[in-house]
């Protein structure tokens, strides 16, 4: 449990929304964040294109991705991993 009192920010939405749409949130954490969602248009569409990649990644295979596209894809994640290394993420 992070902050069971005190209203959730956008930040820590976006921190915890993995734990939230794998339903692995608890509780109070899940409720602060359902009623930050409820106060927040732009939270509850990201949350919306969050599912929305999750739907749409789930249609994609291996094959379907040219070598050229994972190569980058695969260069882009080492960058990203990184970079948040270097800054605590």
């Amino acid at each position: 449990m992070r902050h069971a009192t005190t209203e959730m920010t956008c930040q820590e939405l976006v921190e915890l929304i993995t734990e939230y749409l794998d339903g692995t949130l608890p509780e109070p954490d899940r409720s602060r964040f359902d009623a930050h969602v409820r106060t927040c248009s732009g939270c509850e569409a990201y949350i919306e294109q969050i599912r929305m990649t999750i739907r749409l990644l789930g249609k994609l295979s291996e094959e379907s991705i040219s070598p050229e596209a994972q190569r980058d894809l695969l260069a882009t994640f080492r960058t990203w991993k990184a970079n948040g290394a270097e800054h605590g993420l």
